[in-house]
C-alpha cells in the first residue's frame, strides 16, 4: 500500500495527514479516517496495515508530531481540533468518511460530528476519556489533578507513574485510591530524575479541555451519523472504559465491546501492544453493520 503525506494549512496550524492507498472513486467505500490525541498518525501504523482493502487516512493533531501550529496556543481543544479534522475531510474530496477515533481523538470526533454531522457516516469512538460524564466526576477530576501535580513537582517519570496508577485503578475513585502512597516511577522502569520539561500534552493541563469536554447530546442525536461508542473488554471498569460506558449511556445506548484494552489496536508502536488483529476484525465487523443508530454490547 502506497502512502502519501500531505500538508494542509488550517486556521492557526499546518496539518500533516497521510493517505494510505488511492482515494476511492465514485460509489466506492469512503475513506477510513483514524485519529487519536495526543497520539499522532504513527500510532495507527499497525491498525492501518490491517485494512489493505481500504483507503486509510491518518493525521497529526495540531502542535503534535509533524503538525506545526502558529496560533500562539499550547492547549489541545477538541473543538479546534474538530475543525482541523473537518478541513482534512474536505481536502480529501471524497465525501463523508468513516471514522475510527481513540482516546482524546474520540472526544475530538464527538465534537466533529456535533458541528459537522454530514462529514461522517459512521463514527467508532473508542474509550473517550470524558470525566464529566462519570458518576464520580469530581473524584475523577481530583485524580487527574493528582497526576498533573506529580508531573509539575517531579517531572515526567513521576507524572507518568501517577497517570498509570490512575488509569489502572478499577471502579470509582474512592478515598482508598487517594490514600495510596505516591506511585514510584522506578517500579515502572521509568527515570526518576527530572528533565525539567513541563510541556507533556498528556500529563500537563494542556489537554484539560479534552477530559473536561461534555458531548452535545442533542446535536449527536439529530445527526445522520451512526455513532458507536467502543470499550475494551479488559478496561470496562477502568477510567477510560467507565467513561466510554457512561458516554454511551448519555447517548441512550450501550457501549460496543472490542478486544483488549485502551490501546488494543496497537502493535509494537509504544511497547504496550494490544490485540491488533482481533481489534481490526471487530472494527471491520462494526463498520460493516448496516443498522444506523443501533448499538449493542458484544464480546469479541
Amino acid at each position: 500500500m502506497t502512502t502519501e503525506a500531505h500538508t494542509l494549512e488550517t486556521r492557526g496550524a499546518e496539518i500533516v495527514y497521510d493517505v494510505h492507498g488511492p482515494l476511492p472513486g465514485a460509489g466506492a467505500r469512503p475513506p477510513l479516517l483514524m485519529i487519536g490525541q495526543p497520539m499522532a498518525a504513527a500510532g495507527f501504523a499497525t491498525l492501518a496495515s490491517l485494512f489493505p482493502e481500504r483507503t486509510v487516512v491518518t493525521y497529526d493533531p495540531r502542535g503534535l508530531g509533524r503538525s506545526a501550529r502558529n496560533d500562539g496556543r499550547t492547549d489541545n481543544d477538541p473543538i479546534v481540533q474538530a475543525e482541523d479534522v473537518h478541513a482534512v475531510i474536505r481536502a480529501l474530496g471524497a465525501g463523508p468518511v468513516e471514522l475510527f477515533a481513540s482516546s482524546g481523538g474520540a472526544v475530538t470526533a464527538l465534537a466533529l460530528v456535533a458541528a459537522h454531522p454530514d462529514a461522517v457516516t459512521t463514527l467508532v469512538a473508542h474509550e473517550p476519556p470524558l470525566i464529566a460524564v462519570l458518576p464520580d466526576a469530581a473524584a475523577a477530576e481530583r485524580a487527574r489533578v493528582g497526576f498533573r501535580d506529580a508531573y509539575e513537582a517531579g517531572g515526567r517519570g513521576h507524572g507518568m507513574a501517577a497517570f498509570i496508577a490512575m488509569t489502572s485503578w478499577r471502579g470509582e475513585f474512592t478515598e482508598e485510591y487517594f490514600a495510596q502512597p505516591a506511585a514510584d516511577p522506578a517500579r515502572f522502569g521509568m527515570r526518576v530524575e527530572d528533565d525539567g520539561a513541563r510541556d507533556d500534552p498528556l500529563l500537563s493541563d494542556r489537554s484539560e479541555a479534552i477530559t473536561g469536554y461534555r458531548p452535545d447530546v442533542e446535536a449527536l442525536a439529530s445527526a445522520p451519523t451512526r455513532v458507536v461508542v467502543a470499550v475494551g473488554e479488559e478496561s470496562t471498569d477502568a477510567f477510560t472504559g467507565r467513561a466510554a460506558v457512561a458516554t454511551a449511556e448519555l447517548l441512550g445506548r450501550q457501549a460496543t465491546v472490542f478486544p483488549s484494552h485502551h490501546g488494543g489496536f496497537l502493535g509494537g508502536e509504544f511497547g504496550y501492544a494490544g490485540q491488533p488483529e482481533a481489534f481490526a476484525r471487530r472494527l471491520r465487523e462494526v463498520l460493516d453493520q448496516d443498522q444506523p443508530g443501533e448499538l449493542r454490547s458484544s464480546s469479541a
